[in-house]
């Protein structure tokens, strides 16, 4: 019987303030032993803030924020590290606030993401905000951002036509799509 896959040993090439690179030596299944990059994350938590309207579809607090790496702006759901020894769901709160000023009265949690297991381990926590309140946000200094509440299903069409490019905020739409249409059939309100 071989060992399991997993890691045999690794080194640490380079740690910096969002991130660590990592060169790990890896078993394979089949027996083999490589070399893989690894970048180290300590994780991040997403929040889908979903409006009450009044009406029968809610309003998603989108942002569109300056992204360096995408040359440009990306619509995006609001997001951030975790930090040390930080619940995922204190940081969704912490993160909404500081980059939208709401503040939620319920935050759900939906499901947990790998972003690109091929080089990082990197895990976002996505939950759906409601009970909204308005307060004053307090953003980093590096972070360039506009409020843009947009219906449900207009946010959908952006994922459809492409608009909005980033994974995590397209598959907690997708999502959140669902949970409250499952909530809407279920008797309950959604927003």
């Amino acid at each position: 019987m071989s060992a399991p896959p997993g890691k045999v040993s690794g080194e640490r090439v380079y740690t910096g303030r969002v991130v660590s690179l990592d060169v790990d030596t890896v078993r394979f299944p089949d027996g083999s032993e490589g070399a893989l990059e690894m970048i180290r994350h300590s994780g991040a938590s997403a929040v889908v803030p979903l409006l009450a309207t009044g009406g029968a579809e809610p309003e998603v607090v989108l942002i569109r924020q300056y992204r360096y790496a995408a040359e440009g702006y990306l619509y995006e759901i609001p997001a951030g590290r975790l930090d040390v020894g930080e619940e995922p769901v204190a940081c969704a709160h912490r993160e909404l606030q500081e980059e939208t000023g709401y503040r939620a009265e319920r935050m759900t949690p939906l499901f947990t993401m790998y972003t690109t297991p091929g080089f990082t381990d990197e895990r976002i926590h996505l939950f759906v905000a409601e009970g909204l309140a308005p307060g004053a946000a307090a953003r980093e200094a590096d972070e360039f951002l506009e409020l843009v509440p947009t219906p449900l299903s207009a946010a959908l069409a952006m994922v459809e036509r492409g608009v909005i490019q980033d994974a995590k905020t397209a598959l907690a739409l997708l999502y959140v799509a669902r949970f409250v249409a499952d909530t809407a059939r279920s008797g309950l309100s959604a927003a």
